[in-house]
This record gives structure tokens, C-alpha cells and sequence, in this order.
């Protein structure tokens, strides 16, 4: 028998065994298929292999002509047949319904590449078929020939199919990973970059080139061998000094709208105060001598409010002088105040004798000799920078006060917040006096991991918000005709800065704080810079920003808020996708977007222990039970038990 021949029967035995029905209706994208009564089983055999046959959530090939087109089967139902209901006796019970399926039209085969979308629908009578592996194989090939990708898993439905997702299409884009508590979505996310970094580490361009910064709430991704060693940790403290802290400059505190958010300073009457503090500060540092310049304006200060005839406006400008001296001693101890004048007195020490303010002459001369003088000689610039600064805001409110262009009580509530900020700002950033090298990562390392895992609810929120602001502006300040460095951000608990009804703070920093991210993910990618978030609260977050992301990972949700959230902010999402939610197992996500040409659910693999997050559940019999009574009760795992992914 010739080859042909052989070729021949091969292609009708498949046509015939591989043919489920036709086509009976379309309307739209919605495709009817009628499907022939000797079809109506579970499985088909094929040579020797067992086939699944088609059901929901399955995909089906529709012949027209020369083209194949493909479509996924959304529902099922059965009609009764007439034609043999009129005799009933002479027809097996099923054989007297018909079943249909609803099949939605996804995209054609151009050649033997699967293409996404519509470029025609099927005619009534199109022969409807199964894919055969390799076909199936096709579709759920998301990354062009010759173009880098990495490993995510396999579908989860059949092990045998590889997901491999284009490098390009995934991290040149905003992503986001959701799923309840011990779903799996911190697994997912370190696999994600554990890949990455497997397979572009070693290249010196990645090195050069690209750069990612990861912030970690709960100190998951702290461990040296997490995602990659190639990367700096820093763990920091606002309980230690002891911890680890990161450099800034000057500059990037000095940004009006970033200190607004510092002091949480309100609109019409902090913001001003501070851009024109801001502005004394900038001229003092331009002096040539910026210590002898301030030290020049604070005398001048002191002997105007020496020479006021007002006790209440005078004591009131001395208290703030008093907070930039910060001295020990009784800095009030040889001045006084004369209230049938009323003036301030000087006792002077040489020659011994009380000064008044109503004597100018002489008045001048003493007050070199009061302690609030001596104090101003001897001052220094403080090492910490926001100490400093501080210095600079009372100086502005004293001369705003005695020129009676603010009041105490508008003004003075951002300084207290900039105070209070003080303490644990010095213990996780740094600005140092000279400018070396201040960079967040260190050469050959381009993964920098934020663990904020001791750090304060305060802090945790400024962070983030800080860093992403700053090198996003960077990024975005530098921008070439053609963008070669690229960011990465990669924020795990989103929800903790991305909240949209958080009410532990000022709508001002709010508004700042989502305007900031929502910014980066409109315009990000026009920069080179692309946001990775992961979150059990999809629902708590920004709308804006969980509809402008490009790709998403999606784990098991429960809650009917998120799930709500979930199905209008994704378009990519198709109905099974949606409802199998609340059911996935540990590991198991729906991948859509960008880099999928149709929804699919995935198992991700899973990571070594070494590499896995600290995010396991921990095993309370364990720590319960005696070592005796655990080995009699022989409480170890089988082998075959589901994945613990934990989160």
C-alpha cells in the first residue's frame, strides 16, 4: 500500500473520529453547534490514546472552506428532536434530544500560526471539530519564534502544555497578581522574577540596563536566595538605629510636592508657607558661607523681636527660636520684660547694670551679650537633614509672624507633623553631606528589596511613595528618543499604599499618594517604567490603576466585592474564567491580557523551598505535639499531595 494511501485513510480516520457536529446558528460572536448523537460521550478513543471530548470551557475547530477558525464552548443544552418524538417506540430515550453547544468565537489559524480575534464567522453547516495536541499546543503559544520567553507553568487542565510567556509582552507592561490568603500569589509573583532573572542574570546589559525595586511589607522576599542572590536587601527599622537605611540627596526631599506630603501640609495657607521656607533655605545654601548666612538672618530676627513693644507677639516669636536653638540652658535667664513701658530689659554683667529697650544705643550694645546671642554663635548645621530644615520653617514663620502674614495656629501644625516625622524618617533614610554615590542598587545587582517588615503603618506608606516618585522622575526627566534603562516597581500587599478609602490620613496626601501611581501607570511605559502589584484586596484598590493594568494573574477570590471589582475592571476576562474563581486551588491562577491571546487557567510551578517566599502558613501540631507522639503517629506528608503554596 502506498504512502498516500496510508496518508489518506490516516486523514479520514481523524476527520471522522475528531468530527463532534456542525454548525446551526450564528448570531454575532455566538456560535450554535449541533452535535451528532454518536459524539454524546465523555471521551473518544484515538488511536489508543484517550481524548477528552468537548465540554464547557473547552475549544473547538470550525471548518470553513480553507479556513479553520476557533471558537470556546461557553455553555451546553439539549433540545427535544421532533422528528422521532412523534414515534416514540421506535427511538432509543437518547436519541429523542439533541445536544447543542454555545460556542464563542477567540481567533483562526493564519497558516499554522493561531491568530487572536475575528477575521470572519462560520456559516450554518461548517463542520465543527476537536484540536488535535498539536493544535491545542498552538493556541495556548502566546510568544512569537525566536523571541525570548520564560516558563509560568502549565494549563491546568492538561500538564502536558507549557505555558511560556514572551519576556517583551509580560515586563514591558503593568501586571497584577491577586488572590486570597494562601492562594499562591506571592509564589507566583517570585516565580515570575525567578525566571526572569535565571534567564537574563548573567548578561551584562541586563545588569546595566535594567533595574527593579521591590517593597516588601511583610519581609517575604528578604531571604538571600528568594528571586535571585543577585540583588541588595535592605532591612530596615523604625524600632533600631542599628538597621539599614537608604541614601537620598538633598534634592529629593527638597521637592515641594513631596514635602508637602511630608508636613501633610494643607493647600491654601502650609503649601505657600513652605515653598517660600523651601525658597529661604535654597538662598542660604547658595551663600557662600550657608551656616554664617543663616546665623546672619537669626540675629537680625533676634533684634527685631527685642525691640517689640507687643509681650504676647514677643514671647510667642522667642518660643520659636527657642525650637531652633534647641538649647539646654535657660536661654530667657538675663532677659526680661518692663510691662509699665512695656519693653524688654538686658542685665548686662559688665559693667553690671539693667539695659532697656527704650534706649536704643545702648540696648544694641548688650544684646550680644544675652544667652539667645551666644546660642546663635555656637550653633552648627544639624546632621540630621530634616532637623534641619525644620530650622528653615521656624525661621520663615518667625518673619511670617512678625510681618503678620501668618498665624501661629494655621501654620504650626505641618512643623509639628515634620517634627514628629523626624525620629523615624533619620532612622530609614540617610542624607549625607557629601554627594558620592547614593544609588539604591549596587553594581551587578539590579534587584533592590525594601524590607519593611519592622517598619511603622507611617513609614510603610512613605516609602514606597517616596522611592517610586523619585526614580519615576528620574526615569522620566532623562528620557531619550529611545528609551534603553527600564524600572521595574514591584509593590507586594498593594493594597496597603494603593487604597482608595484609607482613612488614616489627609485627603492632601492621598490624593498625592493615588495620583502618583495612577500617573505611573497611564504614562510609565512612555519612560521605561512598569509596575508589578500583588493584592488579596483587588477591590480595596484604585480602579484607575486595576484598569490600566496590561496583564493579570489572578488567584483564588472569594470575596463578592473583589470578584465584582475584578469582572468590570478586566475586559480580558470571559465568563468560565470569572466563575472559576472562587474555586481555583493553591497555585492555579487565570492568566489573561496582553500576553495571552485567551484566558487560560495555569498551575504555576512551584519554586524549591530555598527560593519560595516566607509567607508558609505555619504548622501548629508541630509546635503542639511532643517529638515522642509525633513519630508515633508518623504525622508526615504524602507524596502526592496538593502544592502548598501557602499565599
Amino acid at each position: 500500500m502506498g504512502k498516500s494511501t496510508m496518508d489518506h485513510d490516516d486523514y479520514l480516520l481523524k476527520k471522522s473520529i475528531f468530527r463532534i457536529g456542525e454548525v446551526s446558528s450564528v448570531d454575532g460572536r455566538e456560535i450554535s453547534v449541533r452535535v451528532d448523537q454518536e459524539k454524546n460521550r465523555s471521551h473518544i478513543l484515538y488511536r489508543g490514546e484517550l481524548l477528552s471530548n468537548v465540554s464547557v470551557g473547552g475549544y473547538v475547530k470550525l471548518i470553513k472552506g480553507f479556513n479553520s477558525l476557533i471558537g470556546k464552548i461557553e455553555k451546553e443544552y439539549i433540545k427535544e428532536d421532533k422528528s422521532t418524538s412523534q414515534s416514540p417506540e421506535y427511538t432509543q430515550p437518547e436519541e429523542r434530544f439533541i445536544r447543542f453547544l454555545s460556542v464563542k468565537m477567540l481567533g483562526y489559524f493564519s497558516g499554522d500560526k493561531y491568530r487572536k480575534g475575528i477575521k470572519e464567522l462560520p456559516l450554518i453547516g461548517n463542520e465543527c471539530v476537536l484540536l488535535d495536541l498539536d493544535e491545542y499546543k498552538k493556541i495556548h503559544s502566546f510568544a512569537q519564534e525566536k523571541k525570548s520567553t520564560i516558563r509560568l507553568g502549565s494549563l491546568m487542565t492538561d500538564e502536558r502544555v507549557s505555558i511560556d510567556i514572551s519576556v517583551d509582552r509580560l515586563f514591558a507592561s503593568h501586571i497584577g497578581i491577586f488572590g486570597n490568603t494562601g492562594s499562591g500569589k506571592s509564589h507566583t509573583l517570585a516565580t515570575l522574577y525567578k525566571n526572569l532573572f535565571q534567564k537574563f542574570g548573567n548578561q551584562m546589559k541586563f545588569q546595566e540596563n535594567a533595574r527593579f525595586i521591590l517593597f516588601d511589607f511583610n519581609g517575604e522576599y528578604a531571604n538571600a536566595t528568594t528571586i535571585t542572590p543577585l540583588k541588595k536587601v535592605y532591612n530596615l527599622s523604625t524600632k533600631s538605629d542599628q538597621a539599614d537605611k537608604i541614601q537620598l540627596l538633598s534634592e529629593d526631599i527638597l521637592t515641594p510636592e513631596l514635602f508637602f506630603i511630608l508636613a501633610s501640609a494643607t493647600e491654601k495657607t502650609q503649601q505657600p508657607f513652605i515653598r517660600r521656607a523651601l525658597k529661604l533655605y535654597g538662598k542660604a545654601q547658595e551663600a557662600r558661607d550657608p551656616l554664617e548666612y543663616t546665623k546672619g538672618i537669626l540675629k537680625n530676627k533676634l533684634k527685631q523681636i527685642l525691640k517689640l513693644g507687643n509681650w504676647g507677639l514677643a514671647d510667642l516669636t522667642l518660643g520659636y527660636m527657642e525650637s531652633i536653638l534647641d538649647h539646654q540652658d535657660d536661654l530667657r535667664s538675663n532677659l526680661g520684660w518692663f510691662s509699665s513701658t512695656p519693653c524688654f530689659y538686658i542685665d548686662r554683667v559688665q559693667p553690671s547694670k539693667r539695659v532697656y529697650a527704650d534706649n536704643p544705643s545702648e540696648f544694641d550694645l548688650a544684646i550680644p551679650e544675652t544667652k539667645f546671642y551666644q546660642a546663635l554663635e555656637a550653633m552648627t548645621v544639624d546632621k540630621d537633614f530634616i532637623s534641619w530644615i525644620t530650622k528653615f520653617l521656624y525661621i520663615q514663620l518667625i518673619d511670617d509672624v512678625l510681618s503678620n502674614r501668618a498665624q501661629n495656629e494655621h501654620v504650626a501644625p505641618a512643623i509639628n507633623k515634620l517634627k514628629s516625622l523626624t525620629k523615624e524618617f533619620s532612622k530609614v533614610f540617610s542624607i549625607p553631606t557629601d554627594i558620592g554615590n547614593t544609588s539604591l542598587w549596587e553594581e551587578g545587582k539590579p534587584l533592590a528589596v525594601i524590607n519593611m517588615d519592622k517598619v511603622s503603618t507611617s513609614m510603610k506608606k512613605l516609602i514606597p511613595l517616596l522611592l517610586s516618585y523619585k526614580y519615576y522622575q528620574e526615569h522620566k526627566d532623562k528620557k531619550l528618543a529611545e528609551v534603553t534603562s527600564s524600572l521595574n516597581i514591584i509593590i507586594d500587599e498593594a493594597h496597603n499604599i494603593l487604597s482608595y478609602d484609607s482613612t488614616r490620613e489627609n485627603q492632601e496626601w492621598k490624593d498625592f499618594r493615588l495620583e502618583t501611581f495612577e500617573e505611573i501607570i497611564k504614562e510609565g511605559r512612555k519612560f521605561g517604567v512598569f509596575l508589578t502589584i500583588a493584592s488579596q484586596r483587588p477591590s480595596d484598590i484604585s480602579a484607575t490603576i486595576i484598569s490600566q493594568l496590561h496583564n493579570y494573574l489572578i488567584h483564588r477570590l472569594i470575596n463578592n466585592r473583589d470578584l465584582e471589582m475584578v469582572e468590570k475592571a478586566i475586559a480580558y476576562l470571559d465568563k468560565i474564567s470569572i466563575e472559576s474563581l472562587p474555586i481555583l486551588p493553591a497555585g492555579a491562577c487565570v492568566l489573561s491580557g496582553i500576553v495571552a491571546d485567551l484566558p487560560l487557567i495555569l498551575q504555576v510551578d512551584r519554586l524549591s523551598e530555598e527560593e519560595q517566599p516566607e509567607s508558609q502558613t505555619i504548622a501548629l501540631t508541630e509546635s503542639w505535639l511532643d517529638k515522642s507522639t509525633e513519630e508515633g503517629e508518623q504525622t508526615t506528608e504524602e507524596e502526592g499531595e496538593p502544592t502548598d503554596y501557602r499565599r
